[in-house]
């Protein structure tokens, strides 16, 4: 149970609506939108900057390939016992 209160996929309108299908169209391979994202579904401006954030130093080719830093993340996120 998630301590921030957080707006699903379902429940969604708007700004925020949008961005979620957005976010979705971008991913297919996923069942929803990541939990560390909706955590900023209360601010939908703001959830938008953190997908391009994101998407600009984690997910394109730089000094490390994208596949080298999302297995970084998976190891980082294993030794903390973290979901995400």
């Amino acid at each position: 149970m998630p301590n921030i209160a957080w707006i699903d996929e379902q429940h969604a309108a708007g700004a925020l609506a949008e961005i979620y299908r957005t976010y979705l169209a971008e991913h297919p391979d996923r069942n929803g939108v990541a939990g560390i994202l909706k955590c900023f579904s209360q601010r939908p401006d703001f959830l938008e900057l953190v997908i391009k954030f994101s998407n600009l130093l984690h997910f394109s080719d730089g000094h490390l390939t994208r596949r080298t830093k999302e297995m970084i993340a998976t190891l980082v996120s294993g030794l903390n016992h973290c979901p995400y």
